[in-house]
C-alpha cells in the first residue's frame, strides 16, 4: 500500500520532561510513510529549542486560537498539509506501531472510513491497567450509551481533510467548557458520518493523576457535561447513557458542596436507569459516608473513572 503522510498534533503546557517523553515515542514510530510532528504551547512559552528538521520533523507553535486544548489542536491541525492527523497529549506514550497499525486498519476498512481509534494502557500511582473495547467498530449508540473512555484522544487517528470542513467532521469545538469533553463531541460527529475504525489492543499508555490539568475541576465537568447533552440528543435519548451523566453530574456535584444539585441529578440518574452505580456514590458523598476525590483515587488504580 502507499503510507499517507500523518501529522502529530501535541498540545502541551507547562510539562517539558513529559513532553520530551512523549516525542521520543512518537518520533520512534515504525511507520512506513512520512511523519511530522507539531508542537503547540498552550498558555506558556513555546520552547523553540525542541524544532528539528532531523528524522521526525518537529515544528513548535503558540497557540493563535482559542486558549485551551481545543484551540490549540486546531492552530496545528490547520497549520498541516498531511493526508491524516493523529493527536497526542504530552503526558502519553505511544507504542512503535501505533500508527502503522491503524493506517492498515483504516485502509482495509475501505472508502468513507474517515477516522481510527485503538485501546489503552492507563497509569496511575504505578499500576497499569488494559481498557479494552471489545469491538473493532464504535457507533453512535456506542457512544450515547457510554464515553468509552478506552477511545481516548491520545488514540485518534483522522483524515485531516474531514476535520478541516465544516460540512464533514469539522475542527475540534473550541466553545466546549474547558476544553473537556471535546474528545467525546469529536467521536460522536465523526460516528455519525462511519463507524470509528477500532484497533482493539492497547497501543498507548495514558498517565492519570496528579499530572492532569483537569482531575478536579468539577464546576468545568459539570458545564461541559451539560454542554454535552445539550449538543447530542442522542445522549438523553438513551436511558443508560443520561443515568451515567446525570450519575455523573450528582458527584461532581457533590464534590463542590451544592447538595441541592446532587441530589436532583442523583433523582434524574434513579429516575433513567435505577441501577445506575454513580448515583450510589453521590448519595454516599451527599451523607459525607465518602469522599468523591477518595473514590476516584481507588478507581483510578484500577484504571477506571467516574
Amino acid at each position: 500500500m502507499a503510507w499517507p503522510s500523518v501529522g502529530v498534533v501535541v498540545p502541551t503546557r507547562d510539562r517539558p520532561e513529559l513532553l520530551r517523553r512523549t516525542l521520543a515515542s512518537v518520533r520512534t514510530q515504525d511507520y512506513p510513510g512520512r511523519l511530522r510532528v507539531v508542537v503547540v504551547f498552550d498558555h506558556s512559552a513555546p520552547d523553540y529549542l525542541l524544532a528539528t528538521t532531523d528524522g521526525v520533523p518537529v515544528m513548535v507553535l503558540g497557540n493563535c486560537r482559542t486558549p485551551g486544548l481545543a484551540g490549540a489542536r486546531n492552530t496545528a491541525i490547520v497549520a498541516l498539509d498531511t493526508d491524516l492527523v493523529a493527536f497526542c497529549d504530552d503526558d502519553d506514550r505511544w507504542a512503535p506501531d501505533k500508527l502503522r497499525r491503524q493506517v492498515a486498519a483504516l485502509a482495509a476498512a475501505g472508502s468513507g472510513a474517515e477516522f481510527a481509534s485503538c485501546a489503552i494502557e492507563v497509569e496511575y500511582d504505578g499500576h497499569r491497567t488494559p481498557r479494552l473495547a471489545g469491538v473493532d467498530r464504535v457507533t453512535v449508540d456506542h457512544l450515547a450509551r457510554s464515553r468509552m473512555a478506552m477511545l481516548h484522544s491520545s488514540s485518534f487517528l483522522v483524515e485531516r481533510a474531514a476535520l478541516t470542513d465544516p460540512d464533514r467532521i469539522g475542527l475540534v469545538a473550541e466553545d466546549a467548557p474547558g476544553s473537556q469533553n471535546e474528545d467525546w463531541d469529536l467521536l460522536l460527529r465523526a460516528a455519525r458520518r462511519s463507524p470509528v475504525v477500532h484497533v482493539d489492543e492497547p497501543l498507548v499508555r495514558v498517565l492519570w493523576g496528579r499530572t492532569s490539568h483537569y482531575a478536579y475541576e468539577y464546576a468545568t465537568k459539570i458545564s461541559s457535561l451539560r454542554w454535552m447533552m445539550a449538543r447530542h440528543p442522542e445522549i438523553s435519548g438513551c436511558r443508560p447513557g443520561a443515568a451515567r451523566v446525570y450519575g455523573q453530574l450528582a458527584c461532581w456535584s457533590a464534590a463542590t458542596g451544592n447538595r441541592a444539585e446532587a441530589w436532583r441529578w442523583t433523582r434524574e440518574a434513579v429516575r433513567s436507569n435505577w441501577r445506575e452505580p454513580r448515583a450510589a456514590i453521590a448519595l454516599a458523598a451527599i451523607t459525607g459516608a465518602v469522599r468523591v476525590e477518595n473514590v476516584l483515587a481507588t478507581l483510578h488504580r484500577r484504571g477506571r473513572g467516574i
